[in-house]
């Protein structure tokens, strides 16, 4: 059992965020699968940015599309090349999907971020979606914005698992738990099946580090009179927020709520740790995998932190370990004025721009490759 295996073993589903068509081509994924117990993949708009406008890899695809569909819209074609990817990872992943039971074995992809705020446009691109890929392992990713809560209500509702993307607040997670309970609970009041209907809720590490320590830097640069301690909470902030994330899951698993819908059948909607590939050079690349290990979680990381954590990353359960440091953690970051609300917040608008940017110019190189005539 290699690292990523006993990842595994101890309750974290090992899942890589990134999706490129000859890295599937040339079966680096299935051997990950088959190899490193990799049960799981992502994707997001940046991903795609890079994969379908960073070279040629999509060219005969794409213009294969063009002759058979010589009007098609931008849109249209880069869905055509990026339903055919989740596609084929769906498939390499079937068989993970089948033999945990359908708690496992997932592909997501991303509706619109332009919709972030536009319920019901995000519902209607959602079955959009899972019409188009038609794999009963598709999960689709809806931000977890205020507008994206009904949608991931409606989405469960209709049977489509859901991966909800972008929270860093504890406050946003607690929204989306509801949602995704109101979805099941409608299934239950009309009698559809609901215990193959799955989903995660992918909550944001690194960025908030990179965020908080910044301005810990610039404060002690200043000679701010609390530096000592300041810099005592370098690279710790974001875990704590992570550990009392996942604290809030327990409680609400262990709620009345909760336990009627598991007498149901019901799947527990996984945590799922994503932005784990450390910014700062001066922290091991494994932190945000390390520190986070604990039952019912998934950790989506970037190929070079796949590889660093196989080769010497740490398996312990740390995710319920020293839940009071992290609450000691949250209460001297709130009484130093970091303002981690305002943080996570910033963190959420920017990421939704961040993912409309990326899928602008995503849209921009696909409309550069010019229909075949």
């Amino acid at each position: 059992m290699n690292r990523l295996q006993a990842l595994a073993a101890a309750g974290t589903a090992p899942w890589l965020d990134f999706v490129e068509r000859r890295f599937v081509e040339d079966g680096k994924l299935q051997a990950l699968v088959d190899e490193d117990g990799v049960t799981g993949v992502t994707s997001n708009p940046s991903i795609f940015e890079k994969a379908i406008g960073g070279g040629t890899a999509y060219d005969d695809a794409l213009a294969a599309f063009d002759r058979s569909n010589p009007d098609a819209a931008t849109v249209d074609r880069y869905e055509h090349l990026a339903v055919a990817d989740i596609v084929r990872v769906a498939d390499i992943l079937r068989p993970v999907y089948d033999r945990t039971d359908a708690r496992d074995g997932y592909v997501s992809l991303e509706v619109s971020p332009s919709l972030a705020d536009d319920t019901d446009g995000t519902i209607a691109e959602a079955r959009k979606l899972w019409a188009a890929v038609d794999r009963p392992n598709l999960m689709v990713k809806i931000p977890g914005t205020r507008a994206g809560a009904p949608a991931i209500t409606a989405a469960i509702a209709d049977g489509i698992n859901v991966n909800v993307t972008l929270l860093f607040s504890r406050e946003d997670y607690a929204r989306v738990l509801e949602a995704y309970a109101a979805g099941l609970e409608e299934r239950v009041r009309t009698g559809r099946p609901r215990d193959r209907v799955a989903s995660v809720a992918s909550f944001f590490v690194s960025r908030i580090d990179a965020r908080i320590d910044g301005e810990i830097d610039r404060r002690v640069a200043a000679g701010d009179a609390d530096a000592d301690t300041l810099s005592s909470l370098r690279g710790k902030v974001a875990v704590a927020n992570a550990k009392l994330a996942y604290a809030d899951y327990q409680t609400f698993i262990a709620s009345d709520r909760w336990q009627a819908l598991v007498a149901k059948g019901v799947q527990p909607q996984r945590l799922l740790w994503a932005s784990t590939g450390v910014k700062d050079p001066a922290y091991p690349d494994t932190l945000y995998v390390d520190q986070l290990i604990g039952p019912e979680t998934v950790n989506t990381m970037p190929p070079a932190t796949l590889a660093a954590f196989r080769e010497r990353g740490t398996v312990a359960p740390t995710l319920t370990a020293d839940v009071d440091d992290a609450r000691d953690v949250m209460a001297q970051a709130d009484r130093l004025g970091l303002d981690l609300p305002s943080v996570t917040g910033a963190l959420a608008v920017e990421g939704v721009a961040a993912f409309v940017a990326s899928f602008d110019t995503l849209l921009a190189a696909v409309a550069g490759k010019k229909p075949a005539t």
